[in-house]
């Protein structure tokens, strides 16, 4: 294994976020900050508990998950995306580095960034809301699960993109929806019955649920289910990373 590639690729992808770090760390953080000032702490203060839980608190491992997968799709895919467009990646496929080094240089930058952004947020949480975590190896171990596994995601639309506006079409379109509609700022036990139903086919919410069951105890869906889909969704990313790097899928020149 080619150690001296992947880190190469790993370090230079960190690097980037340092020299953009208004862009890459205060900008989400920022954001992220109003949803805890309006929803927490302005309009929570007035609402009732959910499952126990005062509003505010609620929707913490929410706006944390609507950032992780936002940013661990946006820093994968541009972080591939832009090789390609310059033609830097095919020095990079044309290198003594596997398919599978390269995967774990750009996945794992884009994974680590997201992380660090969403232990960042959790803290900011704190100026603003009280909460509790009671399950802190289950809510890092969820964290890195889905930062992994979004950026996998984000990763194959890098590839798939051959234009900038492609690159936010599926995050924007699809991500942000399901991630408002996945019970972010509410327990889809609070829908009616059958919107609760129908909700369930939403892939996000076993992500949220069981993000927020580290916190708090409680979920909308079963621990076990939300692992379950959790790593079903992780298995396709993975099969469709090595289907691109077989097939050379949108890597040839």
């Amino acid at each position: 294994m080619n150690l001296h590639g992947m880190w190469a690729i790993y370090y230079s992808e960190l690097s980037r976020m340092w020299r953009t770090l208004f862009q890459s760390i205060a900008s989400p953080v920022i954001s992220t900050s109003l949803y805890f000032i309006v929803f927490g702490a302005a309009i929570g203060a007035r609402m009732e508990e959910i499952d126990g839980v005062s509003y505010g608190a609620f929707i913490i491992p929410g706006l944390i998950m609507l950032m992780l997968l936002n940013e661990s799709i946006s820093n994968a895919s541009f972080g591939i995306y832009m090789p390609k467009f310059t033609g830097t990646l095919y020095e990079v496929l044309s290198a003594p580095v596997s398919p599978l080094e390269i995967v774990v240089g750009y996945v794992g930058a884009a994974a680590t960034k997201s992380v660090l952004l969403g232990l960042l947020i959790l803290l900011t949480a704190r100026l603003f809301v009280e909460y509790e975590i009671a399950h802190p190896l289950w809510m890092l171990s969820f964290l890195i699960l889905t930062a992994v596994t979004f950026s996998l995601f984000g990763f194959i639309i890098g590839v798939w993109a051959d234009g900038f506006e492609k690159l936010q079409i599926i995050p924007m379109m699809i991500v942000m929806p399901l991630a408002f509609l996945g019970g972010s700022f509410y327990s889809i036990s609070m829908l009616p019955p059958v919107w609760q139903t129908v909700t369930l086919f939403n892939p996000v919410v076993y992500l949220i649920s069981g993000f927020r069951w580290s916190f708090y105890g409680v979920a909308d869906v079963h621990i076990a289910t939300s692992l379950a889909m959790t790593f079903v969704f992780l298995a396709v990313c993975l099969a469709l990373v090595w289907w691109i790097f077989r097939t050379g899928y949108k890597l040839k020149p």
